[in-house]
């Protein structure tokens, strides 16, 4: 938010790792010219809603990072014949939900899958990088009340960019 309004040659990438109320695992991405007011505000929210800041690293390795498409498929394109096209791109896993195709492939390889996509004159509706639990964990209807006041909270924060949790 504040990254779009000023010169983004000052901002700096900076993620964070948390567990919250419950051992859900928090996954902060976030933009900042302050890292300093950043780093505060996302201990804040954490320790007053029942959860605390990590150390770097401490579970990235639960998180995998992955290129995702998603586009109608309107003209019923031979689904077997795409996912041979797109394997040289990178692509891991493709599936089609009510008419919609959704791409999966190492964040790596987000660059080459989008270009074969584009080639192929696909109309994609969403590509992003995100974070995927590599395990999930269930929560009940209580649990799940303090955990959403938290991500709520760090949602909330201008210097979010994204939030990945293990909630299965």
């Amino acid at each position: 938010k504040r990254a779009s309004a000023k010169d983004l040659a000052n901002f700096a990438e900076v993620n964070y790792e948390g567990k919250g109320p419950h051992g859900v695992l928090i996954f902060v991405e976030t933009s900042t010219d302050n890292s300093t007011r950043t780093v505060a505000n996302i201990k804040a929210y954490f320790s007053k809603n029942g959860g605390e800041v990590l150390t770097t690293g401490a579970f990235n390795y639960m998180f995998d990072r992955k290129a995702l498409f998603e586009f109608e498929n309107s003209t019923n394109l031979d689904l077997e014949e795409l996912e041979l096209e797109l394997i040289d791109a990178g692509l891991e896993e493709l599936e089609e939900e009510d008419g919609v195709v959704l791409i999966q492939g190492d964040y790596t390889a987000f660059g080459e899958i989008n270009k074969a996509l584009e080639e192929m004159n696909i109309d994609i509706k969403k590509a992003t990088l995100e974070r995927i639990p590599t395990t999930t964990k269930s929560f009940n209807d209580e649990q799940m009340t303090d955990i959403t006041k938290l991500i709520d909270k760090i949602e909330d924060d201008e210097d979010v960019q994204a939030v990945y949790t293990n909630i299965g």
